[in-house]
């Protein structure tokens, strides 16, 4: 049995819940951006940086890396606990999966800042 010690959420439903509303989260900045570029062919830098600029654009933009973030980690945790504990058994197992799980949260937690400082770092 794997325990929720190294899981996002308190259990699989609610991990579940968090990667529909991310995925949901996603797909309406997808279709938005694109959307966006669409209707906008001869798009400057002036219009892109007004439209980032908006509070609105940047507090979307900061739920969707939210999401995209917690997405990935739940993602990941359900491979790594899978794969790396039903393919090699021992205690190897559990410390090459601990291994890759701070690795990818080092990445991940490196993308949220970087992507915060992106959003909220122009003026």
């Amino acid at each position: 049995m794997v325990t929720s010690i190294t899981s996002f959420g308190r259990s699989g439903l609610y991990d579940w819940l968090i990667q529909r509303v991310g995925a949901a989260v996603m797909a309406a900045y997808t279709i938005f951006i694109t959307i966006y570029l669409m209707t906008n062919p001869e798009l400057t830098f002036e219009q892109w940086h007004a439209l980032f600029g908006q509070l609105w654009m940047r507090v979307f933009s900061l739920v969707t890396l939210l999401s995209f973030i917690s997405h990935a980690w739940i993602g990941l945790w359900a491979v790594l606990t899978d794969y790396l504990t039903v393919r090699l058994m021992g205690n190897k197992a559990t410390i090459l999966r601990i291994f890759a799980q701070m690795m990818l949260g080092g990445v991940a937690i490196t993308y949220l800042v970087w992507g915060i400082e992106i959003i909220w770092g122009f003026n």
